[in-house]
């Protein structure tokens, strides 16, 4: 009987060590990632294993190029097939996501608000409880977790060789006439010179710019509707895309594409954007302060010093890219809500990256690797210091520190420890000139119906008008002579209907 009792008790040990062992194997969450050419993914990033080791989780990401993740994350969010992910990083619910969403095709985020209270904690600590609540949908839900800012901050703007403007006795521009002044300076003194010229698309340099000329339109647009813009003093929204302050600003962008000023080609890659910068090929971009160290490093150039500037004012001010407190962030489309384990998934991801420690990682990297406490002083590591192209970029690259596609948290102050004493100076020029970064508008609380209408009406809108911008900028169509033309084939689309929508459910009306 003893001997029997042993054996029942080693076996009762064995099965609750497997059982134990069992537990304890990592949960494999799939996720899709945007990936950005100018800082392309990598799965050694030391960022992400030592966060899988921490919390005993396998994230198994999935990079999709940039230009093609909102299509892609849309079709999967429409089919629900088999190469549907557990996780979807950096999407949100405006445009034909928000009518998926109210339709079943993403899970409802405060529908369990205990399995995320990291997430929870940060809204609370950063006080974004109405900028999250105004991104719930009609039915009262909300689909997603954004990512959060305590301070939004102007992380990019107009980069230009610094060392040229000196030579030639020019001032830091501060309009849209004094940056055509030194593009058409710059192509004098080198004929085959392109002087600005764009990083992985035209886009980004729209997005910058536009909001000076009071609109917001095309693929990065804040209303994410393509062809709507935000009327900040009404609060409403009207036709961006027909607007007097479109014509205006593809009027001087198209000048600028005529004269030679502005480079053909629209669409890159990084390295093709570095080997005109550091070769002299161009002089000036829209692009971001942590590139600067990598472009300047590339050039064989002496002297050549690369600078950011604030934002240039235009017609309608000195305003840059809008940003909000909340941007982007995490979904979990309905088929992982299959999952026998979903609950722990959304706890894991909700530890991963809103975490207060995951976010410190997702900064900084990892204590005794990247960087050391002197006091309340970071201090970062003999590599990261001495990298030629600067700390921010280089952690970026190295570690995965500091990615907009996974960091989710973003504390203004830690951020500033990895740029330099001439970034912060630029970011209290910035903050001293007022409203230059405008809030992002909240999405209209549409109900299921008029989410669907939405979305058939953006797709088509948006296909028409990408074709008419880009025709309009390299001059194929004439901004005067075929403007009726252009204003009429939007019409027959459904642009006053849409916009007609939008204002119907806008939320600060």
């Amino acid at each position: 009987m003893k001997k029997f009792s042993a054996l029942l008790l080693v076996a009762a040990m064995l099965l609750s060590m497997c059982s134990f062992a069992a537990a304890e194997e990592p949960i494999k969450i799939s996720i899709y990632y945007s990936d950005n050419s100018t800082l392309p993914f990598r799965e050694d990033w030391r960022v992400i294993s030592y966060l899988e080791e921490k919390y005993n989780v396998d994230l198994v990401f999935e990079p999709i190029p940039m230009t093609d993740y909102g299509t892609k994350v849309t079709n999967v969010l429409t089919t629900q097939g088999d190469d549907t992910p557990d996780v979807i990083l950096g999407t949100n619910t405006v445009g034909g996501n928000a009518s998926l969403a109210l339709n079943g095709a993403a899970y409802a985020i405060n529908s369990n608000p205990d399995w995320t209270p990291n997430f929870n904690a940060r809204v609370a600590e950063f006080g974004l409880e109405e900028s999250v609540n105004m991104l719930k949908l009609g039915d009262g839900n909300l689909y997603y977790m954004p990512q959060l800012f305590d301070v939004p901050f102007y992380d990019g703007g107009l980069i230009m060789r610094q060392d040229y403007l000196e030579s030639k006795g020019f001032e830091a521009p501060k309009t849209f006439d004094d940056l055509y002044t030194i593009l058409k300076a710059y192509k004098e003194d080198y004929p085959d010179s392109i002087p600005l010229t764009s990083i992985v698309n035209i886009y980004v340099l729209q997005r910058m710019t536009m909001p000076a000329y009071g609109i917001s339109v095309g693929r990065s647009t804040s209303t994410g509707t393509r062809v709507l813009s935000w009327d900040y003093e009404n609060q409403k929204y009207f036709a961006g895309a027909l607007s007097e302050n479109y014509k205006e600003y593809i009027r001087f962008f198209s000048k600028l594409y005529q004269e030679g000023l502005l480079d053909p080609e629209f669409s890159q890659d990084d390295a093709a954007a570095t080997r005109k910068l550091a070769t002299g090929l161009s002089m000036a971009v829209y692009g971001y302060y942590d590139q600067i160290g990598g472009w300047e490093g590339a050039s064989e150039i002496e002297g050549l010093k690369l600078n950011m500037y604030p934002s240039l004012a235009g017609p309608n001010g000195a305003h840059h890219q809008p940003k909000s407190s909340v941007g982007n962030g995490i979904m979990f489309p309905a088929k992982t809500m299959q999952r026998a384990d979903f609950e722990q998934v959304v706890r894991k991801i909700d530890e991963v990256f809103f975490s207060e420690e995951a976010a410190k990682v997702w900064c900084i990297g990892i204590e005794g690797e990247t960087y050391t406490m002197d006091g309340d002083k970071i201090v970062f590591s003999d590599d990261i210091l001495n990298a030629s192209e600067g700390i921010y970029k280089y952690m970026q690259n190295a570690y995965g520190c500091g990615c907009d596609g996974t960091q989710v948290v973003w504390y203004n102050a830690r951020e500033m420890t990895k740029y330099d004493e001439n970034y912060a100076q630029i970011n209290a020029t910035v903050a001293a000139m007022g409203d230059v970064i405008q809030y992002v508008p909240a999405t209209p609380a549409f109900d299921d119906e008029a989410a669907e209408e939405a979305s058939l009406l953006q797709t088509a809108l948006a296909d028409a008008f990408f074709v008419w911008d880009d025709a309009f900028m390299r001059g194929t169509k004439e901004i005067d002579a075929d403007w009726a033309e252009y204003e009429q084939d939007l019409k027959d689309k459904g642009i006053e209907e849409f916009v007609d929508l939008y204002n119907q459910y806008n939320k600060y009306q």
